[in-house]
């Protein structure tokens, strides 16, 4: 308020509301409702639990190490992004803050664009102290922190290219720009080529629009599926044992707990992402009931899960109609615990590893866990991007139930 005053802070408020509710389209936020009066100002959005920040482990120091993400889960959420840039491109609108926070993640893995109170109208000049920053730090483009109002969508792409090499290398390029091979070997020279195309210091080294650099993408892509498939008629190699353990003389912990953020990491066996220190030796086998042993863990795992994703109240509800219907011939089905979610999860995954058929439904990507953070809050597993996390009850995540094997 101090900054720019209380009316400017209401103009750009309502201006956002504006902006967000005059476009219609899957991988924009939506707005639903709008109230302006004398006392009180407000507008109804959608909301979702996860953004791509959230997932990445992106913390307030952006230069910390993160998570790293899939090749084909990169290409699949920048694709999204660009495709809701173009259309807000279209309408004239130029972004200014597109980061990891600003990228809403939906219950179907869908990404949607967020946050429009940086948001430029084509003509329309910023309003605000000279030396007041607009967009964030190593996310806005050179030419946003010298000028905010003569930016033009190629502003935009620059966080994208950023978020690209993140999601892939785990990092930022800040100091000095490491070629992504180094981060993940299947990675060649076409890509670093792409990202620093897009985070050119002069925009006019950049992609030209949004639609360019999606087909660029596609280009990628195709030449990365290509090589998928040469990877998968090579003999597999052999599987490292080195941060695995063996939990067949050391049970896992049945028993539901409610264990705050700071003693989580230890009391979870996490590493400073909330990744398993130590992976789990698994030895699974499917049955012909819907269900999958792990001889390893000596534990009886529903094999595809909920349905739909579900609150943790209603996850509870679930097991209980599973029990009522003895699934499997059984009326010991649980909510497992976050250890038990863990003994599921898998270092990220490289080329080879996509040649494996998996064994459980890989669309049921975050499960509930039946410990809970606090009164209102629960822990959740992230399986395809292998952490642990927590959410409010009122999330929607999926359920996978659990028995003791017998």
């Amino acid at each position: 308020v101090g900054l720019l005053g209380e009316e400017e802070i209401k103009r750009r408020f309502v201006s956002e509301a504006v902006t967000m509710a005059s476009l219609r389209h899957p991988h924009i936020v939506s707005i639903w409702d709008f109230h302006d009066t004398p006392e009180l100002t407000f507008f109804v959005m959608e909301y979702y639990c996860n953004n791509l920040g959230l997932i990445i482990g992106e913390t307030y120091r952006v230069e910390s190490p993160s998570r790293m993400l899939s090749v084909d889960k990169a290409i699949d959420y920048i694709r999204q992004i660009l495709i809701g840039l173009s259309r807000l491109h279209q309408a004239g609108i130029i972004h200014r803050d597109v980061k990891p926070y600003n990228i809403m993640v939906t219950d179907r893995d869908t990404v949607k664009i967020d946050d429009f109170g940086l948001s430029k109208l084509r003509g329309e000049a910023f309003r605000g102290p000279d030396n007041l920053m607009v967009g964030s730090p190593y996310y806005a483009a050179p030419e946003q922190e010298e000028d905010p109002n003569q930016v033009d969508c190629r502003a935009d792409l620059y966080p994208v290219g950023m978020m690209l090499y993140r999601m892939l290398a785990g990092e930022l390029p800040i100091d000095e720009f490491k070629s992504l091979a180094e981060s993940n070997a299947d990675l060649d020279a076409a890509w670093d080529g792409f990202v620093l195309k897009a985070i050119a210091e002069e925009r006019e080294s950049r992609f030209a629009t949004a639609k360019e650099m999606l087909e660029a993408l596609n280009d990628l892509q195709v030449t990365w599926e290509a090589k998928k498939e040469k990877v998968c008629e090579m003999p597999p190699a052999g599987v490292s044992k080195s941060t695995r353990k063996d939990f067949s003389k050391e049970p896992l912990r049945s028993k539901s707990l409610k264990v705050g953020p700071r003693q989580a990491r230890e009391v979870f066996g996490a590493d400073a992402l909330w990744r398993p220190v130590h992976y789990a030796v698994n030895d699974f086998q499917e049955n012909s009931h819907g269900t999958v042993t792990d001889k390893a863990t000596r534990l009886l795992w529903e094999q595809e899960g909920s349905d739909y994703p579900m609150t943790w109240h209603e996850a509870h509800g679930y097991i209980e109609q599973l029990n009522r219907g003895r699934f499997a011939g059984s009326a010991n089905w649980r909510l497992p615990t976050a250890d038990e979610l863990m003994s599921l999860l898998t270092p990220a995954p490289r080329a080879a590893d996509l040649c494996i058929e998996p064994i459980f439904d890989q669309s049921k990507r975050w499960l509930w866990s039946s410990d809970r953070r606090s009164f209102v809050a629960a822990w959740y597993v992230s399986i395809d991007m292998g952490f642990i996390s927590w959410q409010d009850f009122t999330c929607y995540y999926y359920v996978r139930a659990v028995s003791a094997q017998t």
